[in-house]
């Protein structure tokens, strides 16, 4: 007795050898607190904040939010992502079900025959046992936390995993936003393609006929009709490329998209709403991925305290109790009442290093975390940043690309004018066509981005989900 009562000292002053108690603490943001744009500062009227910004709320045109509703429920990643967040619950319900005895009951029976043979009186003897119970498996007294670490370290784990399920189907919806836009603006060059083939197959036949009169030569009816050629080069291109976005579209939704809910022309970019960026790089930190990161680094911290109570004894319970008899007619008499006590205390004393080793890991572990940790603040500020840029220098480039397209048309307008009064010859015609189709095209690439650039913007500034 003396010396089990000489242990409790014993592990005390062991206890007093284990590392100090970490507190978690958020490190604070490796990134300035405004945005880095080379631009002055600025919201478009109407804008919301994106964290608040529901993605039904964000896509304004119903053809578009279908579509993503449709992805949302077929999509294979993303339901590979909830199926990892089931897994995590799972496993996070297993950590804290250790926090509790497991309790079982059971009743056996027994009965075994001595033959005369082996008696000493030469009768045989018959024995029977009866047993019914209930018994407590060796439950741990979690007195230093080490379970309650472990099961903090799930938790967070989990949480992490469902952050990571969010982050996944905000990618999704900005990718099958891009893939709808893509496939509009793709749509709207065909047709732009194609009324440029129409309308050089009409100067075309013009140039031909009027070449049969002997007005024009040889050399402009071999002009018009390189054009001819060059259009319909383009349609034919456009026309694969709508296949590939088709393809590409139904792969992100995960089902066949409906022909009515393709999208017929690229939208305006009211087809989108504004998000507001005039914030502080703070906000960052309500994005999805960073959020995850940062549950990471808590999981972290929980694994050092479960490393630190290592240090500590273990105190193990394990009992039960019943009712046992030789006859049924006594089973449930007090007399066959039965029961069982076994505690354990295990003291560390030596192991070559290991419970410190694991500490120290524990510790790398959690420096690693804070590094994750900081560069996912640092990948998204400059995801923002960059966004921003663009988003203001595509507002202008969107107008002044649509002050040429302008000037172009007034220009191919008055060539061919001039060229029909026989004022000018084809050429100038021809580099006006030219140039005029490739500022349209031009016009559709900026209109495409800028639609875009909307997206990435509700994307990287944690849209919500």
């Amino acid at each position: 007795m003396t010396r089990k009562v000489l242990l409790v000292p014993c592990a005390l002053l062991l206890a007093a050898c284990a590392p100090q108690k970490q507190t978690y603490k958020a490190p604070p943001p490796p990134v300035p607190e405004t945005w880095n744009t080379g631009l002055p500062a600025s919201e478009p009227a109407g804008a919301a904040s994106p964290a608040d910004l529901k993605w039904a709320d964000f896509f304004l045109d119903d053809r578009l939010r279908q579509v993503v509703k449709l992805a949302l429920d077929n999509n294979r990643n993303l339901r590979l992502a909830a199926l990892n967040v089931e897994k995590a619950q799972a496993l996070f319900r297993i950590q804290r079900a250790r926090q509790f005895p497991t309790v079982n009951a059971g009743a056996t029976g027994d009965a075994y025959r001595i033959p005369r043979d082996m008696t000493s009186n030469d009768k045989a003897y018959t024995y029977e046992t009866m047993q019914i119970g209930v018994q407590v498996s060796s439950w741990e007294a979690d007195l230093f936390g080490r379970i309650r670490s472990l099961k903090q370290q799930a938790l967070e784990q989990y949480l992490a995993t469902e952050q990571g399920r969010i982050s996944t189907q905000l990618a999704l919806v900005s990718e099958v936003a891009t893939a709808y836009l893509a496939l509009g603006a793709d749509r709207d060059n065909l047709r732009l393609a194609q009324a440029t083939l129409d309308a050089q197959k009409a100067t075309y036949d013009l140039v031909r006929q009027t070449r049969d009169k002997g007005l024009k030569s040889d050399l402009e009816v071999s002009q018009s009709q390189s054009q001819v050629e060059a259009a319909q080069v383009d349609v034919v291109r456009f026309t694969g490329l709508l296949t590939l976005d088709e393809n590409a579209l139904t792969l992100l939704v995960g089902a066949p998209v409906p022909e009515s809910l393709l999208p017929r022309e690229l939208g305006p970019a009211e087809a989108l709403k504004e998000v507001a960026a005039g914030l502080p790089s703070g906000v960052l930190l309500r994005r999805p991925d960073i959020v995850s990161a940062e549950h990471q680094l808590k999981a972290a911290y929980a694994n050092i305290a479960a490393a630190r109570a290592a240090f500590f004894p273990t105190i193990v319970l394990t009992g039960g109790g019943g009712i046992t008899s030789s006859a049924l007619s006594q089973l449930f008499s007090p007399r066959a009442l039965t029961w069982q006590f076994a505690p354990q205390i295990t003291v560390p004393i030596f192991d070559s290093g290991i419970r410190k080793t694991n500490y120290q890991v524990a510790e790398l572990d959690r420096d690693a975390a804070v590094a994750q940790y900081e560069q996912a603040i640092q990948v998204a500020f400059r995801e923002v940043s960059d966004a921003l840029s663009q988003r203001g220098r595509l507002l202008e480039q969107q107008s002044a690309q649509q002050a040429l397209v302008n000037t172009l048309g007034e220009t191919y307008r008055l060539t061919e004018a001039r060229y029909k009064a026989g004022v000018d010859n084809y050429l100038s015609v021809l580099v006006a066509q030219r140039s005029l189709y490739a500022a349209q095209q031009a016009m559709v690439g900026i209109r495409l981005s800028r639609l875009g650039n909307l997206v990435i913007l509700y994307k990287v500034l944690g849209g919500g989900a």
